[in-house]
Formats: C-alpha cells, sequence, structure tokens
C-alpha cells in the first residue's frame, strides 16, 4: 500500500490572530507549529504532504518550506479560491473569505489520489496522534471505514476566548454516531466554579470536559471528495446570501454516517492539544514547545 499524504489546511487569514500565523515561529529556531506536525508526520510513514493554500501565499510558503524538505517527504500545493465553477457551481458570489474546511478539502482533490489525513496548520497535535493515523491509514482504511483523532475537548481549550470544535457522540463500539461543529466554546466561571460551555442561538449549553471533538484530524479516502463535491451545490444555493456561512468538514463525515456510506472510527487520544487562535496563545506554545525539546522529544533543530 502506498505511504498515506499529509493535507494541511493553511488558507485562513487568521482573523483572531492577527497575522499569517501559518509562518510564524514557536520553536528554538523559528520552526512554525507546522514544522512540528510534518516532522512528526515522516517519523509516523507519511510520504507526501499538501499545503492547502490561497494562491497568493504561495511564494512565502515556498521560501518557508520547500529547501528544508526536500529529500524528506514529497511536497505540493493546492489553492483554495473563490471559483466554484470547478465544483460545478455558476454562482458567482463576491465573499472575502473562502468557504470553509471542507471546501479546502475538496480544492486537493486533483492532488490527492491514496488514504490521506488532514490538519489543520496551527494545531500542535503531537506525535501519539500521527502514528496512531498512519497506522489506521495503512491497515484499516477503507471507502467504507475512515477517522478521526478524537480529543477530550478539556484538553483543547485556549485561556483567551472562544474555540470551534466538531463535538462527537461516539458509540460503545467507538465509532462517531454524529459530530456537530460548534463555533462558540469557551470556559465561564473563575476556579473551582470554572466549566466548558457552548452557546447556540444566545443559549449557553454545559460541555463535559471528557467530551470527544474533532480537531480537525480526520482520516479519508479520495472518496469523500466525491460526497463532498455532491454535498456542496446545495449549501451554496441554501447560503448564497449568508457571506459568512461556511461548509466545515464535520458536516461530510456527519452525512456519511446517517446515509451509510461509512463508518467513522473516533481514534481516542488523550494528548493536550496546544494552538494559536489568539495572538496571546503564542508564548504558551512557545513554552510547551520548548519543555517538549527539553524533554527530548524533539530536537532542538528539527531540519
Amino acid at each position: 500500500m502506498s505511504k498515506p499524504t499529509l493535507l494541511i489546511l493553511a488558507a485562513g487569514m487568521a482573523s483572531r490572530y492577527g497575522s499569517l500565523k501559518q509562518v510564524d515561529g514557536f520553536g528554538p529556531h523559528g520552526e512554525t507549529i507546522i514544522d512540528y506536525s510534518i516532522y512528526d508526520a515522516i517519523r509516523a510513514g507519511f510520504g507526501k504532504v499538501v499545503f492547502i493554500i490561497r494562491e497568493e501565499f504561495l511564494e512565502k510558503m515556498k521560501d518557508v518550506f520547500d529547501k528544508k524538505l526536500e529529500g524528506k517527504i514529497e511536497v505540493d500545493y493546492a489553492f483554495q479560491d473563490f471559483d466554484l465553477s470547478k465544483f460545478g457551481v455558476n454562482h458567482v458570489i463576491e465573499r472575502t473569505k473562502p468557504w470553509g474546511t471542507a471546501h479546502a478539502v475538496m480544492s486537493a482533490k486533483d492532488k490527492v489520489n491514496e488514504p490521506f489525513c488532514v490538519i489543520n496548520a496551527d494545531d500542535f497535535y503531537g506525535s501519539d496522534s500521527f502514528d496512531k493515523m498512519a497506522k489506521f491509514l495503512t491497515t484499516e482504511v477503507s471507502d467504507e471505514q475512515m477517522s478521526l483523532m478524537g480529543f477530550q475537548v478539556g484538553n483543547t481549550m485556549s485561556d483567551y476566548g472562544y474555540v470551534s470544535r466538531g463535538v462527537c457522540e461516539v458509540s460503545a463500539s467507538g465509532h462517531m454516531e454524529s459530530v456537530t461543529e460548534r463555533t462558540n466554546i469557551y470556559y465561564k466561571g473563575e476556579g473551582d466554579d470554572r466549566k466548558i460551555v457552548y452557546e447556540e442561538n444566545g443559549v449557553e449549553y454545559d460541555l463535559d470536559p471528557q467530551t470527544r471533538v474533532s480537531m480537525n484530524f480526520w482520516g479519508f479516502t479520495p472518496k469523500i471528495f466525491e460526497v463532498a463535491q455532491a454535498m456542496f451545490p446545495a449549501f451554496v444555493e441554501e447560503n448564497k446570501e449568508n457571506l459568512k456561512a461556511e461548509f466545515f468538514i464535520p458536516s461530510v463525515p456527519d452525512y456519511m454516517v446517517k446515509h451509510k456510506l461509512a463508518d467513522f472510527k473516533v481514534i481516542p487520544t488523550s494528548s493536550k492539544w496546544f494552538g494559536v487562535t489568539y495572538k496571546e496563545d503564542k508564548p504558551i506554545v512557545q513554552e510547551s514547545i520548548s519543555k517538549l525539546v527539553a524533554d527530548g522529544v524533539y530536537p532542538e533543530k528539527l531540519f
């Protein structure tokens, strides 16, 4: 079986962060969070990385990544843009933001022909996640059996504001029954009274810290492109007047499960995620990486 591919979602403009965090330095020698993900992926046995970016970022991304990854892993780029015609949609809709993470994945359909993993550019997942996903993608995956890494929501929070997570319902057999994108999850209260809540339509709901959530760490086959593209025209038609509507990845697996097109294994991990949603998160990420380097989990210089 061919080596799996790593698909990195890096087209976002980082509006809450304030700059192009895809290439911001966090490691002792200016390593990006993406560098650590790719390092873990190479060690786990991935054979190719595809960056999904906006075309205007291409030269910057190539300057940062191409030379240091040469000879270590195959590198390619796919562009997320506003041209809907390549997905069978005839509307021309003026937007300032692309159409979301599932639309981003669809943008790579001509770059990937093998089982692949999707991750965010600005999330640090840890080597355990890549090892488990690589094993799944080389021994278990099929068009009828895909997967996601199931993080505990309590291990994925920011102290500086709200986060978006795919909240999962998981069966006794460890398979996803549903996943719902919650875009407004945050801490409420202080000290022993602090709890995790999410807000929907102005109403707050409690969320158990051990609830399994998707961090956009998915294991797919190319079948996902076909299903997403079949769903996308109806989504655009329904949301053509809503310029902030986004076609999120979880909506596609959720559809596939509910229509019995595929099962999704929830691969449990107790890893503590960290990432950079806000500028204030940066020192925490730098400190966390420094500790991992000091503990020998990563070399001081990755590449």
